[in-house]
This record gives C-alpha cells, sequence and structure tokens, in this order.
C-alpha cells in the first residue's frame, strides 16, 4: 500500500512516515500543496494524510477541488482545529476522517490502515500455502510452524503476492506498492528482495518466477 503524506513541519513530517514505514507501508512525501498535487497526478495513492493548515492553503479547499474532478483516494486530514464546525467542514470538503492534535502516532496508523481497505486489494486475514502461514494483523510469518524474521520490505513484498491467490504480480506493481522512492521498473531492487526471500522461506520453493511479468507465490507442484 502507498501513502501520500502533506506536511509542511520537517519534524512532524518525518515521524508521521517513519511510523508508517515501520508498518511495511509505502510512503512519499510532501511540503506544500502543489508538490502534492503533483505527486498525485502522477502516482496512485491507497491513502492521503494532510495537514489541514499548510501555508500554501487550507487542505480541505484543494480536497474539495479533488473531489469535483472525481478523485477518490481516501484522506485523512490531522489538524489543531478541533471544533465540530471545522471537523464538518473536513468532512463535508471531501475528507474522510480527521484526526485532531496531539494524537499517537499508533492511532494515526490504525487509521491510515481503516482507510487503505478502501482501495487495497482483497487480503484474507490468514494465508495458508504448503506450510506457510501469513497472519497479516499481526504481521507475522512462519513455516512449518517455525517464526521468521522479514524485513519491512520483504513482508509488504510477501504480503502482496499472497493477496494475488495464484495469480502473478507485476515488478511495477510490487515497486508501487511497496518501495517508498520512486524506483524504475527495470530496476532489479524486487529480484534482491524476492532472492532473500526465497532464502528465508526455504525448501520446497514458493515464490515462481513468472517470464516477462513478475512473480508468484504458490505451491511447488
Amino acid at each position: 500500500m502507498r501513502i501520500l503524506v502533506v506536511e509542511d513541519d520537517d519534524d512532524v513530517r518525518f515521524a508521521v512516515a517513519a511510523t508508517l514505514r515501520g508498518a511495511a507501508l509505502a510512503v512519499d512525501v510532501a511540503a506544500d500543496l502543489p508538490a502534492a498535487d503533483q505527486a498525485l497526478r502522477v502516482t496512485t495513492y491507497d491513502c492521503v494524510v494532510f495537514d489541514r493548515m499548510l501555508p500554501s492553503g487550507d487542505a480541505a479547499a484543494y480536497v474539495r477541488r479533488m473531489r469535483q474532478e472525481g478523485r477518490a483516494v481516501p484522506v485523512l486530514f490531522r489538524t489543531a482545529r478541533d471544533s465540530v464546525a471545522d471537523r464538518i467542514e473536513g468532512l463535508t470538503a471531501g475528507g474522510d476522517d480527521y484526526l485532531v492534535k496531539p494524537f499517537a502516532l499508533a492511532e494515526l496508523l490504525a487509521r491510515v490502515r481503516t482507510l487503505c481497505r478502501r482501495t487495497a486489494i482483497a487480503r484474507p486475514p490468514v494465508v495458508r500455502c504448503a506450510g506457510l502461514e501469513i497472519v497479516a494483523a499481526r504481521r507475522t510469518v512462519r513455516r512449518d510452524g517455525v517464526l521468521l524474521t522479514l524485513t519491512a520490505q520483504e513482508f509488504a513484498v510477501l504480503e502482496t503476492l499472497a493477496a494475488r491467490a495464484g495469480a502473478a504480480a507485476h515488478r511495477a506493481e510490487l515497486i508501487r506498492r511497496c518501495w517508498d522512492v520512486p524506483t524504475e521498473p527495470t530496476s532489479n531492487v524486487v529480484d534482491v528482495v524476492v532472492s532473500q526471500l526465497r532464502r528465508k522461506l526455504g525448501d520446497p520453493p514458493l515464490i515462481h518466477s513468472v517470464r516477462g511479468v513478475g512473480y508468484r507465490l504458490q505451491p511447488p507442484a
């Protein structure tokens, strides 16, 4: 899942992005509305987290225009404006959720995950495949009962492959959903992570190459 964080304060932007990345979410950042607009027009996001009051303007007005253009990406506003009228204004403008400062980063993460379910590929709570068990909510992976230690990147790739139920995932899709920074689809970053996953998952192999496409997760023949 890919998230856009729009925040002008460097420290807050770093903290929010770090929290989301720590939960295996791919994150892009923007410091103002023009940068956010550019990112939204070239990249598909599962959720956008806006600081409502930015030096470049009120994000609620921007979201209202975005909705008028037919763009439906889920939006979470973060703001110090905590009156009932302010919350109603933000939701009426097209926001899907409204988090008042100060807030716990854990709560922000929970709210972002909830919004992402609207655009994410449906994922079963537990995936089992030839001794492999993936529990998405706990972010745990076991093979033949043994708990495996995966990096956030490895887990994100494995979870995306598991959601395909045997269908292939294109390299470009894996990059879009699992990498924080712009990466060329021709890069070998996906191959490197898949190689690490294969080593950790052990035999018999579960991740199979699909020539000219990418990879799929399926039981051995």
